[in-house]
């Protein structure tokens, strides 16, 4: 059926007016409407990111109730907009009003309850942060129109608060969407969900450039867009925070509050009052427009990492929106057919009625952010001890300061560490949690980073302990200095440092010999000791002079903080082999990588281990379509990553092709479900463990619960602790033998079969933090998180759970890049 028709919308392109989205108001003449900047009426296609930006700098032109920043740039240069609206007298003494709010919330701030009425509240007004959810990012126009333009009687909160407008969260994510859905638009509609116009190409828009989903990194603050987001919310703070998204087609409108029972525990309950509140003004809004919506119930409030649910734990009240997604510009649905202008509509709707609720609750939202902030102040805090890894502890410390932690760094004494205070933030952001009030996560159950980073830590009472010297940590000082010392017969590189890959590929890709010893040794008359993983750079025999081998390390010194240390000799002091010794050191080979994407390959996934590498390492990748695999020349890769995905529908050409290609010093990397596909093709040798069913013996559920029973068996995000074997070239330069491990999902390995091929596997009561279904912890104790096989003179490495978890598991990072480097190292009486 080819439906070519409208509805839930009256109006067509040639009869949509500005009053389709907007109140009939007097407005503004000077200030243009969207449509005449654009040349269409907004929904007759989807804005572009930089026609929305443009549109934005001309209304921050032509209105005195704007004052434009650019808050940072995506990894494809767009700018990030903040467009700050409030009266025109305020304008003249913005900074001075900023400096208000923030002070209000300060016990020493100098202001009480009575000068209230002279506090600004702040809103935070943001739109499609997954790009392609478009009824957000093409309603702000609309809104932005409405702020600068309506008569200030109908803005009038205006002048004595400030709105803090992003009107694109995610501009890469939602200019590529928008490119494809107007190229494939037919000039008569057609609702048809088989249209090419509704079928994205991989990696869709939801995402950003490298395909995450940025919805997922308010807490963890690993890309441009998140921590320019995050430096402008700490630098308002504002009172409300609203984040306009998009579900499925069959669904109507939501808003929050989402289900009572999923709200974090560190989230005080009038939050969720206040939100209920705000609630009542969309619903009314709606009700008047005649559009269905729902609250109460389906979203959640737990996870921190989200844009509705960061707020919350800072004294601001977070609020979802989700319409109903037309995908395009027409859908079938089942509550008929839904087109885009209707979509932009009930965004644009709620937008206005939270401005309404905002104005009317401002008193009441300013005096719960200060409560909030007031009665988390403690004495308490967290000391994190950097083990042995200064580059993965000052990444950590990074974390922290983004979202306005003040961050101290200790030295000396009982070695390097940080301090940070303990708020309603850190607390929720460190504690494990095992207990909760229901069994059903929209996200995430848990999210503690300093386990993430798998760094040690523990709460301290009475503010900075003593035994170190603490000063302020500044996330943009240099990095540490070294004496970038010559060596007249080898360098050495300890394994510790998180960024030591980045220095070996730096000399692998100049042509430098590198060898890796698999000893801990000791040099220098015992005061150098040095870890199994440590990289030995002959000074003799490269394809370069002394000096310029000096000149790249001292290079690399001053782009990483690493100090290489010289050695005189080839004999050490304790322990270990000489640096001769074939047994001993092994040459290292560049990895050269090729990154299976497309097909059944997860995006998400397959965007952890591209930005990994790329971003982080500098190390280049092949993004190799797993469809093209069986007609590539694969003999140019000596590594080649499959991501979690679904394979079962993979051509067996893809299994021979790989088959092929492995062979001696070729690495074979799985995550999840891709070594279950390998082993069914003969690339590895694993064996999953059966899950308990502990229901498995009830004859009769009632029908009511079927949905919650299902749910429940889900295990969405969840940290277990895994036991590792130091010896073992998977976990050089780890300090301890116990590890944090993020798991999502139930597919668990059983151990290989040769007794050195498992090297890190789950403890015996490995459930740490977060949900876990009943009887499933019991089920993982003592499988395989890592087995190594050998095929073909090649070695396949297959990871259980994904090492690289939205791309702040710097623990489990340590193992995936070693995997990279050493994995060829591997004896193969050591695998499977």
């Amino acid at each position: 059926m080819c439906t070519c028709v409208r509805a839930q919308s009256a109006t067509s392109e040639a009869d949509r007016p500005l009053t389709y989205y907007l109140p009939d108001l007097e407005y503004d003449p000077s200030i243009p409407t969207p449509e005449s900047f654009l040349g269409y009426q907004i929904g007759d296609w989807h804005i572009s990111h930089d026609l929305q930006q443009a549109y934005m700098r001309l209304l921050a032109a032509s209105s005195d109730r704007i004052e434009l920043m650019e808050i940072g740039r995506t990894y494809e240069h767009r700018p990030l907009l903040n467009l700050i609206f409030t009266s025109p007298e305020n304008h003249g003494r913005l900074e001075e009003l900023r400096q208000r709010h923030l002070n209000w919330n300060l016990a020493d701030g100098g202001l009480s309850d009575g000068d209230l009425e002279e506090v600004p509240a702040v809103l935070y007004q943001g739109f499609s942060i997954h790009g392609n959810e478009p009824s957000g990012a093409n309603a702000a126009p609309l809104v932005a129109y409405y702020l600068a333009a309506a008569p200030l009687s109908e803005v009038a909160f205006l002048e004595n608060n400030i709105v803090v407008f992003d009107p694109a969260y995610n501009p890469d994510g939602m200019n590529r969407f928008a490119s494809w859905v107007n190229s494939h638009k037919n000039k008569t509609l057609t609702a048809d969900p088989n249209d090419r116009e509704y079928n994205e190409a991989y990696p869709r828009g939801r995402s950003n450039h490298y395909w995450f989903d940025l919805n997922r990194d308010w807490l963890p603050v690993q890309h441009p867009e998140s921590r320019a987001r995050i430096a402008a919310f700490h630098r308002w703070k504002p009172n409300v925070l609203t984040d306009h998204h998009e579900m499925g087609k069959d669904a109507t409108f939501f808003f929050m509050p989402g289900e009572p029972t999923r709200v974090h525990p560190s989230t005080p309950k009038i939050n969720q009052e206040l939100t209920a509140r705000i609630g009542t003004y969309h619903a009314a809004a709606l009700d008047e427009i005649g559009s269905l919506y729902y609250s109460g119930e389906g979203y959640d409030d737990f996870y921190y990492g989200k844009g509705s649910t960061y707020p919350d734990i800072h004294g601001t009240v977070g609020i979802l929106f989700e319409q109903a997604s037309s995908r395009g510009h027409l859908q079938e649905t089942e509550n008929g057919l839904l087109d885009f202008p209707f979509t932009v509509r009930n965004q644009v709707t709620t937008a206005l009625s939270t401005l309404e609720a905002f104005g009317e609750l401002r008193n009441e939202l300013l005096t719960y952010q200060r409560d909030f902030n007031l009665d988390g102040v403690t004495q308490s805090g967290y000391v994190i001890d950097a083990d042995g890894d200064p580059g993965r502890a000052r990444e950590l410390a990074n974390i922290l300061a983004r979202h306005d932690l003040p961050v101290q760094r200790g030295t000396g004494g009982d070695g390097e560490a940080y301090y940070v205070p303990k708020t309603p933030f850190s607390e929720a952001a460190f504690e494990p949690i095992l207990e909760f009030e229901d069994s059903l996560f929209y996200d995430v159950s848990t999210f503690s980073l300093p386990m993430a980073f798998n760094l040690p830590y523990s709460e301290v009472s009475g503010g900075v302990p003593g035994g170190r010297d603490w000063t302020d940590y500044d996330p943009a000082a240099a990095l540490p200095a070294v004496d970038h010392a010559a060596a007249t017969y080898a360098y050495l590189l300890p394994a510790n440092d998180y960024y030591s890959a980045k220095a070996v590929y730096r000399l692998l890709a100049a042509g430098v010999r590198v060898k890796v010893s698999d000893q801990p040794f000791a040099t220098g008359d015992g005061q150098n000791s040095f870890g199994r993983g440590t990289a030995m750079i002959p000074v003799v025999g490269q394809d370069m002079t002394v000096e310029e081998l000096h000149t790249l390390i001292t290079e690399i010194e001053n782009e990483t903080g690493l100090d290489f240390i010289p050695a005189g000799g080839g004999t050490v002091d304790a322990g270990g082999l000489m640096f001769g010794s074939r047994s001993a050191y092994q040459t290292l080979r560049t990895p050269e990588i090729a990154l299976l994407v497309e097909g059944g390959t997860n995006s998400l996934d397959a965007g952890e281990i591209w930005h990994l590498l790329d971003q982080r390492f500098g190390i280049p990748i092949t993004k190799l379509p797993i469809d093209e695999v069986a007609e590539t020349d694969l003999s140019r890769y000596n590594t080649i990553v499959m991501p979690d995905g679904r394979y079962d529908n993979l051509h067996e050409d893809v299994a021979t092709a790989l088959q092929e290609w492995m062979g001696s010093d070729h690495v074979f990397i799985t995550i999840e479900r891709a070594g279950t596909w390998a082993a069914k093709n003969g690339l590895a040798e694993i064996t999953t463990r059966k899950v308990e069913n502990p229901d498995s013996s009830i004859t009769q559920r009632p029908y009511e619960k079927a949905y919650r029973d299902r749910s429940g068996r889900v295990l969405g995000g969840s940290i277990y602790q895994a036991t590792g074997d130091l010896t073992h070239p998977l976990l050089f330069g780890l300090q301890r033998e116990e590890m944090p491990v993020f798991r999502t999902g139930t597919l668990l390995y059983e151990p290989a079969k040769n007794v050195y091929a498992t090297p890190l596997r789950y403890t015996d009561a490995p459930l740490v933090s977060g949900y876990s279904p009943r009887s499933f912890a019991d089920s993982a104790a003592g499988s395989a998180a890592i087995i190594v096989c050998g095929v073909n003179g090649g070695r396949t490495i297959s990871f259980a759970s994904n090492p690289n978890f939205r791309g702040f598991w710097y623990g489990g990072n340590r193992l995936f890049m070693n995997a990279i480097f050493f994995g060829s190292t591997i004896s193969g009486a050591a695998a499977e």
